[in-house]
């Protein structure tokens, strides 16, 4: 197991872990958390290079994706960065890369019943007025959990708050700053129910957040 303590902080900066491979030809991954080997929960970056791709499969509880650069495509259409979605249990697709492509992924954690097909273009999304000067992007709820990207302007400065059910965080872009650190692109920080932190920025910064799954 790795990271499935969830009553502990966790933070990791991605871009210094080396890729590891998967038992899939052509896909790399660097895992965050785990519960096993090849099952169950699990967040990971994962890289597909030119031409990888993946037998026709579900995901048992579910698979949530959101793209980081490349294209990443399968029946459905073609998927490129900032391409949000969430394939429920029962979803099967056959993925691939023609171009090569690396993702922010999370499997096996949807609550049951949670069963809609998600896909978001973020690109195109509209941003929506947030707490102080905060500006935000829904991109799913349920039961209490959801997950929106939150665009900082520069300089920044939020309220202490508390985390009722945690609060999970992937940077971007610019960077996340709070009490116990500093945290560039590609940081990865996942924090337990009611803890708190007092959080800015000194430049424009954009997270994906969820909050309430923990």
């Amino acid at each position: 197991m790795l990271n499935m303590n969830f009553t502990e902080q966790v933070f990791i900066n991605t871009h210094l872990q080396p890729w590891l491979a998967s038992p899939h030809c052509g896909v790399w991954r660097k895992p965050l958390a785990r519960e096993d080997a090849e099952r169950g929960h699990a967040t990971s970056i994962v890289k597909f290079v030119a031409g990888a791709s993946f037998k026709e499969h579900d995901h048992p509880l579910g698979e949530e994706i959101l793209v980081l650069s490349g294209t990443f495509s399968d029946h459905t259409g073609d998927y490129h960065a900032g391409s949000y979605f969430r394939n429920p249990e029962g979803f099967r697709h056959a993925p691939f890369s023609k171009e090569g492509c690396i993702l922010f992924v999370k499997l096996h954690q949807f609550q049951v019943g949670d069963n809609e097909h998600v896909v978001i273009n973020t690109e195109q999304k509209n941003w929506l007025a947030g707490m102080g000067n905060l500006q935000v992007m829904p991109l799913h709820n349920y039961k209490g959990e959801s997950t929106a990207l939150v665009k900082w302007p520069k300089g920044e400065i939020f309220q202490p708050h508390k985390h009722f059910g945690g609060e999970e965080i992937f940077v971007i872009s610019g960077e996340f700053i709070d009490e116990h650190g500093r945290y560039p692109v590609g940081s990865w920080l996942r924090s337990p129910h009611l803890s708190e932190h007092f959080p800015y920025v000194e430049q424009e910064t954009i997270i994906l957040v969820k909050v309430g799954h923990l």
